[in-house]
């Protein structure tokens, strides 16, 4: 198959060597210095065993250099989504899907969901609507990753654990589309699979993500440092809790108890959750998708959130006092 990654950062990168390791024809859509060493080193792919892998792969900062693609994975950050969708246009073909390997609540969550909420935005990702006309929702797939890699260097991807990888279509068919990213990604040596119920996986994920997340940017912790302390699993827990209330008010069917989901968080405890790599690197950070977006949810069905309330006011003073990144 024809991939573009459109993000090739820590979790695009990964993907997109995998995919190229496997056979795919790969282009990655990068910017800054790590473009510029992809485009003069190649791209350097550390697998968890610590084998390395360095790939000669067509990169650039215009995803209009590559044409139409039989796949498209967007992995950026919440925030570099937005005018990123309106250049897609001339990657994607008929039915050519955009597979959303993003954190947090997506933008399209609502979209085609069925209930009495179908079609409303989220305010605090796509306030005047501009995402939703950027890209037509019948391009977009679900995507639910649970795997972390980071980016120590430019041009270099260290895969650090994990390789699940769940699709789903917005309206819980099994496509024929998703049939073939699901051999694809398999055959790349990636754990996939398809589910009708792709909301209820991203707020899987998103219950860990909206409290680990935050408080190990706050502390500076890695994700098995905030859950082996009482103090802050305690917070975790609560704040946990909280989300999952959210969710089983717009009708999500969390399958893991918040003791399976601390369990799940452990298994890659090494790693440095991505809001801590942002706020190391002077980066925005994804407090909207991440954090807000649960606490507007919540607001509208009269859930009340206090725990997550009270980290996303400290982390978005965190990150507004954060020491600009050198140079």
């Amino acid at each position: 198959m024809k991939f573009c990654i459109v993000g090739a950062g820590a979790i695009g990168g990964m993907v997109g060597a995998r995919l190229a390791m496997a056979g795919h024809e790969v282009a990655l859509v990068a910017r800054g210095e790590h473009l510029a060493a992809i485009r003069t080193n190649g791209l350097t792919y550390r697998a968890p065993d610590g084998r390395e892998t360095r790939l000669r792969l067509p990169a650039s900062d215009r995803p209009e250099d590559f044409g139409r693609q039989d796949a498209v994975i967007i992995s950026l950050k919440a925030h570099s989504i937005a005018p990123m969708l309106a250049r897609l246009h001339p990657l994607l073909a008929a039915g050519t899907p955009v597979v959303t390997a993003i954190n947090g609540l997506p933008w399209w969550y609502f979209y085609g969901e069925g209930s009495a909420h179908d079609g409303s935005p989220i305010q605090c990702l796509d306030p005047d609507e501009t995402m939703r006309r950027a890209v037509d929702p019948s391009h977009l797939l679900g995507c639910v990753v649970h795997a972390a890699a980071e980016v120590p260097d430019a041009g270099v991807i260290n895969h650090t654990g994990g390789r699940d990888f769940i699709f789903g279509e917005l309206d819980g068919n099994a496509s024929e589309r998703i049939r073939a990213l699901e051999d694809a990604f398999t055959g790349a040596g990636l754990a996939a699979r398809i589910t009708s119920r792709i909301r209820d996986e991203v707020w899987t994920k998103l219950i860990g993500n909206l409290s680990v997340n935050p408080i190990s940017a706050l502390t500076g912790a890695r994700i098995g440092e905030v859950l082996d302390n009482p103090e802050l699993c305690a917070l975790a827990r609560a704040m946990m809790a909280e989300g999952m209330r959210v969710a089983e008010a717009y009708g999500a069917r969390i399958s893991v108890t918040i003791d399976e989901r601390i369990e799940l968080g452990r298994k890659v405890g090494g790693a440095k959750p991505s809001m801590l790599q942002d706020m190391e690197k002077g980066r925005p950070l994804e407090i909207d998708a991440i954090v807000s977006s649960v606490v507007e949810l919540g607001r509208r069905v009269g859930v009340a959130t206090p725990s997550i309330e009270n980290v996303a006011a400290l982390i978005r003073a965190r990150e507004r006092h954060a020491a600009p990144q050198a140079g």
